[in-house]
């Protein structure tokens, strides 16, 4: 990933890199990794938390959604470097996760968000945030970021006029609520000024970069322990398993015509005296092996 395409990434803002002039140099000493992530970070990120805010009405949720985009953009660095547009890949990463259902059982996504400071885009916001998910994120990317229709069907895994109903109906409720944005270029100017006027900041690359590396080690030594449990589980199973099949114990049957056992009842007399005189006998020695005479 070269200078210029860091400086203007396609897809930011709806347009494409400047065509060159033919005096001009091209460069010659290529970025590092770092360098060039650092780079469409600073380029991409302040705007970016901005579009997650109106997507999302919470600016904690826009800066984690924005800084979460862009550590799995360093993890697969290889892959978004040699994307054709890399801000864009970044992009689709924070929709996905500002708009994932999960948060909503998340504590903190209970909590009131201050509101708007100004009334109109209070209202307006009130009126984003009450359109359904597809229909926020397809205003958005396209009266907002400015993609057109083919690229906003795209980047939301729709088709063309699935979209282009979503935005029609996005537009009818917005313009139902509030008649003075009726019209698109209106409605465009007030999107823009009211991401402009939230003052949202964002992380620093670096931080950012060590984030996603804290994260990566932490998920692979999870999926060794994981594995190590796993080959353990399966070793001991595969010891404490009967090698043979045993047949269970059938239960038992009644047998018909055999008296039920009963216990001994008390001794007889004679019993008695014949108890006592060999409990007075003694127990070892020649008298018990000699007979008495007559």
């Amino acid at each position: 990933m070269t200078r210029d395409q860091v400086a203007n990434p396609v897809g930011v803002t709806g347009g494409t890199t400047a065509p060159r002039q033919e005096h001009e140099e091209l460069p010659t000493t290529p970025l590092t990794p770092a360098q060039a992530f650092d780079a469409l970070y600073a380029f991409c990120a302040p705007a970016l938390v901005r579009q997650t805010f109106l997507l999302t009405g919470r600016r904690e949720l826009a800066r984690e959604s924005v800084e979460r985009a862009f550590q799995l953009a360093w993890q697969r660095w290889p892959e978004v470097a040699v994307d054709r547009d890399p801000a864009g890949w970044v992009r689709i990463m924070a929709y996905e996760y500002a708009l994932s259902p999960w948060h909503r059982f998340r504590p903190r996504h209970h909590r009131p968000e201050a509101p708007v400071t100004d009334p109109s885009a209070r209202a307006l916001m009130a009126v984003l945030l009450k359109l359904p998910p597809s229909q926020r994120r397809t205003l958005l990317l396209y009266d907002g970021v400015g993609l057109d229709l083919p690229e906003t069907a795209a980047e939301t895994e729709a088709s063309t006029p699935a979209t282009a109903y979503r935005l029609m109906n996005a537009r009818a409720t917005i313009a139902a609520r509030l008649p003075d944005l009726a019209d698109p270029s209106d409605l465009h100017d007030r999107l823009t000024l009211l991401a402009s006027t939230e003052r949202l900041r964002a992380a620093q690359p670096p931080a950012v970069r060590t984030g996603s590396e804290r994260r990566a080690r932490y998920w692979t030594r999870a999926a060794i322990a994981f594995t190590v449990a796993l080959i353990g589980t399966t070793a001991l199973t595969l010891r404490t398993a009967p090698t043979h099949y045993e047949p269970p114990v059938p239960p038992g049957a009644e047998i018909q015509g055999v008296p039920p056992r009963v216990g001994r009842g008390p001794l007889s007399e004679a019993e008695t005296k014949l108890r006592e005189k060999l409990r007075e006998s003694a127990a070892k020695g020649p008298e018990r092996l000699v007979p008495l005479g007559r």
